[in-house]
């Protein structure tokens, strides 16, 4: 039988999938080397463990009690529209590309909210309005730079932003009505990154924060009519860090989170008449995280990181008396939002036992809603395992005792017989802090490969102390590899733990951490995976992004002093990949801002040329990460494969 012609494209397609879902090849956006076809048998396996989702809140209706959110049912995160605990979850946004953050403008009668979104991972934001009225988007942005931080002042007349638009480096301050775009004006030149934090109650002013570095930030108060910016915080003997804050409903201040005076970041409160801070948090030791103002301003809600665990948080703003908090499940919290109309407070919560999703909690009435309720896969959570914080020592000592690091060890379930095999995951950041909480695709390690997964905080990581941060600063950088020495020391002790295998990841500065760790330990583990990581921190730096480039050089040192450029690739695993024993998996995406794709091209290619064995990802739409779903499908898939290889036989 003869196939009419317009019916071969038809059958092309049908081939090409079922090939496709035979594992006969990757998406067509990813590029694989030495990697072996994903089995069908895998792919089934994994199939439920690939389909779980998260929601995250993105911002209360200005008048009604519902919300958008994000959460994902096609291959990215899109915003949705959400009228009532627990109701359908409508789709406003379908695009190719992930929507990172939407909000509404504050006052009554906007019928449009902004959302913020980029082009295959590659981090330059740009700004969209939605028109509720009839779908409509329109770009406001410059389709160019990068735009981060739109804050709405609180008559929603005005958008405040950031943008590299002068010069591709400095983020000046921008502001813009979105009914009529073209009006926008440059409102101030700045150096630097910088950020808006909230508007005064009669949108005079704009509270703005510079950051030097993590462990260094200042406050700026921005007069919109002069357009003049006054320092609040002038630098003295200590460095300090600001985060979020919010102003008092009478406009003489504002409540801010800050390490000043302190190794942990605390609740303050800030008076401009008297240009003074009062802790208000000083019981508590460590670091407030987020925090948000009922409109009212009578309630202040913020969260702290109790090694670890988020745990919410309620303050009279008037007595500064805190006020018992509702009971939640033990896991993190984020995004704080008061809704304008009625003590209510939406935030995000996560377990182990259940993934992101979007609750409120109405002060009034003690009640606690949840609004949306994402799946797991068609998996019962309950079987999820729960991670163990452990501590253990390391190399060196403080006040002549060993100084004692943190991780979290998740064990497998029952059905697995000890010794583990071991897979040591290492955060980013390196600012960052490994925490417990849903462990979506990891989980199927546990359940379905029995390998025990440890999260360790090594030093320079947050939430132990701003001390603790500066640990790992420019020379001392190798310090965090010896951590890892002492962890794979630790696991020896344990009589449930195989010391014998046990393979070491990362992603971005945890990468180079994975890469780091082999060389250093070749001989003490299985395998290593490399996501987004650095190989060479000169190379690195030169290349990542011009905008991010002086705060890197404040946490690794800055490769133009001769002196620290000869110490930078001393220690780049580039330097050191002869000392590889094992194999490895390197994942990249082709358009990573941050840690740039040659990175990952230039390790492979040399342990290649050394005769050691790479399996090699490269997602050719993607950038510091793998944010749609067909190609982290298929990077997981590799490292289960890779795992199974070379870790558990």
């Amino acid at each position: 039988m003869k196939l009419p012609r317009q019916w071969w494209g038809a059958l092309l397609a049908i081939l090409l999938t079922v090939s496709w879902m035979a594992g006969q090849q990757p998406p067509s956006s990813i590029v694989a080397e030495g990697v072996p076809a994903v089995p069908e048998e895998l792919r089934a396996r994994m199939n439920q463990y690939m389909n779980m989702r998260a929601a995250v809140f993105a911002d209360w209706h200005p008048s009604e009690r519902s919300m958008l959110i994000l959460t994902r049912f096609g291959d990215t995160m899109q915003v949705h529209s959400v009228q009532a605990p627990g109701a359908y979850r409508q789709q406003l946004t379908f695009f190719p590309d992930r929507v990172l953050d939407a909000s509404f403008p504050r006052a009554v009668g906007k019928n449009y909210f902004v959302f913020g979104m980029d082009t295959g991972g590659a981090e330059f934001y740009q700004f969209y309005k939605f028109d509720l009225r009839d779908g409509g988007v329109k770009l406001l942005t410059d389709g160019k730079s990068r735009n981060t931080g739109l804050l709405f002042n609180h008559r929603g007349t005005l958008g405040a932003y950031m943008s590299t638009r002068r010069n591709g480096r400095d983020n000046d301050l921008y502001l813009i009505d979105p009914e009529n775009p073209s009006a926008e004006k440059r409102a101030l030149d700045l150096k630097g990154t910088w950020a808006p934090l909230d508007w005064s109650p009669d949108d005079s002013h704009l509270l703005l924060l510079e950051e030097i570095s993590i462990n260094e930030t200042y406050l700026h108060l921005f007069d919109v009519a002069s357009g003049r910016a006054e320092l609040l915080t002038p630098a003295g003997s200590e460095k300090v860090a600001y985060g979020n804050a919010r102003w008092s409903k009478d406009g003489k201040g504002f409540f801010v989170i800050t390490d000043r005076g302190s190794e942990f970041q605390r609740l303050n409160y800030y008076d401009l008449g008297s240009k003074a801070f009062t802790s208000l948090t000083e019981n508590i030791p460590w670091d407030v995280e987020d925090l948000d103002l009922a409109p009212d301003g009578r309630i202040l809600a913020f969260t702290v990181n109790a090694d670890g665990v988020s745990e919410l948080h309620l303050l009279d703003a008037r007595t500064r008396r805190e006020l018992p908090p509702p009971r939640l499940p033990k896991g993190q919290i984020s995004n704080l939002k008061f809704r304008l109309r009625g003590l209510e407070l939406a935030f995000n919560l996560n377990s182990a036992k259940s993934p992101s999703d979007v609750y409120s909690y109405a002060l009034d009435s003690r009640k606690v809603e949840r609004w949306t309720f994402s799946e797991t896969g068609g998996l019962n959570p309950e079987t999820f395992q729960e991670a163990d914080l452990i501590h253990f020592p390391t190399f060196d000592q403080v006040a002549s005792k060993p100084r004692v690091l943190a991780a979290f060890v998740t064990r497998p379930p029952a059905k697995f017989k000890p010794p583990y095999p071991v897979v040591i995951d290492i955060h980013g950041g390196p600012e960052g802090q490994s925490r417990p909480g849903f462990q979506g695709r990891y989980d199927y390690f546990m359940n379905e490969m029995g390998i025990a997964l440890i999260e360790p905080n090594v030093r320079g990581s947050t939430g132990y102390g701003k001390s603790f941060t500066k640990l790992d600063n420019g020379y001392l950088r190798e310090d965090t590899v010896k951590d890892i020495g002492a962890l794979l020391d630790w696991v020896a002790t344990q009589p449930d733990l195989d010391a014998k295998r046990i393979a070491v990841m990362g992603g971005s500065y945890g990468g180079y951490m994975s890469l780091s760790t082999i060389t250093h330990y070749s001989e003490r583990l299985r395998c290593g995976i490399d996501i987004v990581g650095i190989s060479n921190f000169v190379t690195f730096l030169e290349s990542t992004q011009e905008y991010r480039r002086d705060l890197r050089r404040v946490e690794y040192g800055d490769e133009r002093d001769p002196k620290m450029r000869e110490f930078l690739l001393s220690i780049s695993p580039l330097t050191n990949v002869d000392k590889i024993r094992v194999p490895m998996l390197v994942a990249a995406g082709q358009n990573d801002p941050r840690v740039p794709v040659t990175e990952s091209q230039q390790v492979v290619k040399t342990v290649r040329s050394n005769g050691g064995q790479v399996w090699y990802v490269l997602a050719k739409d993607e950038g510091h990460g793998f944010a749609k779903k067909p190609n982290a499908d298929y990077v997981w898939h590799a490292i289960a494969m890779f795992l199974d290889q070379f870790l558990l036989r």
